[in-house]
């Protein structure tokens, strides 16, 4: 059964069963979330993509990342949240909260250059999300400059995956007006609302 929101979807989400060679993905998503998100079971009508898709989700999120997980997701978030997708909003403040990110810190990064709660390492990666999700894209090499003070190579790809990989569920979420689930949808009308999150802002 898929979850649903009050907006409907430009594309309906299907329920998991529709596709039975995702079993092992969509068994993966019930196991460490609970639900299937809606992104992918939308996407199931093209097995190939959400199988691609789900790879490189498990790669960025991976366990053994040099990167803090909860900070990779407040990235996420900030990028989402430049690139105004409400759905990846919800999801990545959830994931962010559920991995020690406390909620003072994930409301402060809207303006985070100023907040004290963000170290010099932080601030920077959090301006490679910015320019990164930016339209055009604004990275510079003084930004890059700034960003190996701080990070090693290998975690700037991983920050830079996190952030491409929120472009491209933008574009698909904002795009199929994308039903947010039960889960995510309470943090964001109960953390985020206050600073004028709303499930159906992305409509037009």
């Amino acid at each position: 059964m898929t979850q649903t929101t009050k907006a409907s979807a430009r594309l309906d989400p299907l329920p998991p069963e529709t596709t039975p060679e995702m079993k092992d993905e969509f068994d993966s998503f019930f196991k460490t979330l609970g639900f299937v998100p809606n992104s992918v079971l939308t996407m199931q009508r093209k097995p190939k993509i959400a199988k691609a898709f789900v790879q490189i989700q498990r790669a960025i999120w991976d366990p053994e990342s040099k990167v803090d997980r909860g900070f990779k997701r407040l990235a996420a978030y900030v990028a989402s949240r430049n690139a105004a997708d409400v759905y990846s909003m919800a999801h990545t403040a959830s994931g962010a909260l559920h991995f020690g990110i406390a909620e003072e810190k994930l409301l402060a990064a809207r303006d985070y250059r100023n907040s004290p709660l963000f170290t010099t390492a932080e601030k920077a990666a959090l301006d490679l999300a910015v320019a990164a999700s930016s339209s055009p894209i604004a990275v510079t090499d003084a930004l890059f400059v700034e960003l190996r003070k701080h990070w090693s190579e290998e975690q700037i790809v991983e920050l830079m995956g996190v952030i491409a990989v929120a472009g491209f569920l933008a574009r698909w979420n904002v795009s199929m007006a994308t039903p947010i689930e039960p889960e995510p949808l309470e943090v964001g009308e109960r953390v985020l609302s206050p600073q004028g999150w709303s499930p159906g802002a992305h409509r037009r």
